[in-house]
C-alpha cells in the first residue's frame, strides 16, 4: 500500500492548467521505480518565474529563472524530527511558464515537460546529479527509462 506523504502545491494562476493527481502518480512512480521505502515525504511546487528566480537567487546565487529546482533533505545540516515522522526527501519546485516555454520549443505537450521536470527533481532528491559526464549520462538513462514506464 503507498503510503508515500507528497504535498502538491500549486500557485493560483495555475490551478487550471494542472491536475493535481497526475503529479501524485508521477512522484509515486519514481519513488516505487526507485525502490524507495513507502512513508517518504517529498512536496511538489508548481510557482511562476518571479517565485523560482527568487529560490535560485537565494539558495543557488544565481538571479535568473529555472525550470525546476531540487531541495533534497540529504544536503546541508541535518534536522532532528519526532521518531513518529516520516522520512522527508525534499521539496522539487518547477516553473509552470519554463516548462510551458520549453514545451513549445521541444514540440511536445506541456503534460510531457512537467512530467519531464517533476522527474528529474526527484531523481535529484534521490541522490542523482549531472555535474559530471557520467552522472550525467547515468542521470538520463534512468529519467527516459522511468519517463518510457509512465
Amino acid at each position: 500500500m503507498d503510503t508515500h506523504h507528497i504535498v502538491i502545491q500549486i500557485d493560483p494562476e495555475f490551478r487550471d492548467q494542472i491536475i493535481p493527481s497526475e503529479i501524485l502518480h508521477l512522484v509515486r512512480s519514481v519513488l516505487a521505480q526507485e525502490q524507495q521505502p513507502p512513508d517518504l515525504g517529498v512536496t511538489v511546487v508548481i510557482t511562476d518565474d518571479a517565485g523560482i528566480q527568487e529560490l535560485n537567487r537565494s539558495f543557488r546565487g544565481i538571479d535568473s529563472p529555472t525550470d525546476v529546482l531540487a531541495f533534497a533533505m540529504r544536503e546541508g545540516a541535518s534536522f532532528v524530527t519526532p521518531d513518529a515522522t516520516p522520512p522527508y526527501l525534499g521539496d522539487v519546485v518547477v516553473s509552470y511558464p519554463r516548462a510551458e516555454a520549453q514545451a513549445k520549443e521541444q514540440g511536445h505537450p506541456i503534460d510531457e515537460e512537467l512530467a519531464l521536470l517533476i522527474v528529474h527533481g526527484c531523481l535529484h532528491l534521490l541522490g542523482y546529479d549531472h555535474a559530471a559526464e557520467k552522472a550525467h549520462q547515468r542521470m538520463w538513462a534512468r529519467q527516459e527509462e522511468i519517463l518510457q514506464g509512465l
